[in-house]
């Protein structure tokens, strides 16, 4: 019986994305719990799906993995010595960027304050006595933040979608959560007050006129769940301001530097991109849906970004490789492909970066 009763938390566990970001048990089932909606290039009827991508791995790989003796241990705290207390926002050409952990990251650009999947929780779970924990404090206390106008929602996995975060905000800025297919759901179903916007991969929000977002394909997947593997869509985010184009994506497999390809050819460069560089080990589970930092540098080079913040490490144990095997990695691609850490950086939460206008004479 507890043999049966762990493993049932595991699944649960693992399905969510917290501790893997792949592998899920596999429920028959004959609808979409998050959304219904016409067939398209990357939705089937009942499922979300990478165009000519790879599916997550299933739940025989994941107990595979899980019950082997790969992970390295992580230390219990992992402190930053930075701590930010922001300004009201920002004007002109100033981008003003301040890791909060994980892939939480505040910008500060052309007078709006816009917040990256944001999770002030103690664990990435659905539940708060079980599952990764992060080994930081958050870079940013959530009385600190300035007024939220905008969170960009990237999937649902629960180191990504924190209801109880997004709620907090709701509560007290009201923001407009950008979000794609399904995960509106979600929100809804925990909140009814929430003020979304959702959208379809290729779909623009303008939050004004001269200030648009659009939702573009990342290589992953989603779930909640046991039950509702690939129910919502995932999407990266291209932000045209005033003051230079953001890319940010939340999660995704390098997939061929496809995606990268394809946003350097619609919108040309960008003053910066968010790349997520952590939780890719092992390779053989891992590499259709978290890059590693190879990956992620080739990724800022394909994409035509003139900065890079590496994010998507350091916060929450997800997977087998340590701390330092993630900053190792991602110096050794940086000295391989020629990009300097100046160009190409991982902040630590609590850490400011003000980003250049022009590029950098560095990489």
């Amino acid at each position: 019986m507890k043999r049966r009763r762990f493993l049932k938390t595991a699944g649960l566990l693992l399905t969510g994305g917290l501790a893997t970001g792949a592998g899920a048990v596999t429920v028959a089932r004959n609808r979409n719990s998050y959304y219904g909606g016409p067939i398209s290039d990357h939705f089937d009827g009942l499922n979300f799906f990478n165009p000519e991508g790879k599916p997550p791995k299933g739940f025989v790989e994941l107990l595979k993995w899980q019950l082997g003796n790969g992970k390295k241990k992580w230390p219990a705290q992992y402190p930053s010595p930075f701590s930010d207390k922001p300004p009201a926002t920002t004007q002109g050409a100033d981008l003003r960027v301040s890791f909060v952990g994980h892939a939480t990251v505040l910008l500060q650009i052309a007078g709006k304050n816009i917040l990256t999947d944001p999770v002030w929780s103690e664990r990435c779970s659905p539940v708060t006595w079980a599952g990764p924990k992060r080994v930081n404090a958050p870079g940013i206390d959530f009385d600190d933040l300035p007024k939220i106008d905008t969170v960009l929602l990237s999937h649902n996995h629960y180191d990504h979608l924190d209801l109880i975060t997004l709620s907090k905000l709701r509560q007290r800025d009201n923001s407009l959560i950008i979000t794609p297919l399904g995960n509106d759901r979600i929100l809804k179903d925990h909140d009814s007050l929430f003020q979304i916007a959702v959208g379809d991969w290729h779909d623009r929000i303008d939050l004004t006129p001269d200030f648009q977002i659009t939702l573009e394909p990342m290589h992953h997947w989603s779930a909640r769940g046991m039950g509702d593997r690939r129910n919502a869509l995932w999407a990266a985010f291209v932000l045209q301001t005033p003051a230079g184009q953001i890319y940010h994506v939340g999660d995704t497999g390098f997939h061929d530097g496809i995606n990268y390809q394809a946003v350097r050819k619609k919108y040309g460069s960008f003053r910066l991109a968010i790349l997520p560089f952590g939780a890719f080990e092992p390779r053989d589970f891992m590499r259709y849906q978290h890059q590693n930092p190879d990956e992620a540098v080739r990724g800022h080079k394909l994409c035509g970004a003139q900065h890079t913040l590496g994010h998507h490490w350091g916060t929450f144990p997800l997977t087998n490789e340590s701390i330092e095997d993630q900053l190792e990695a991602l110096d050794l691609a940086r000295q391989d492909h020629g990009i300097s850490e100046h160009i190409f950086r991982a902040l630590q939460p609590g850490q400011v970066w003000n980003v250049p206008v022009h590029p950098s004479t560095e990489a």
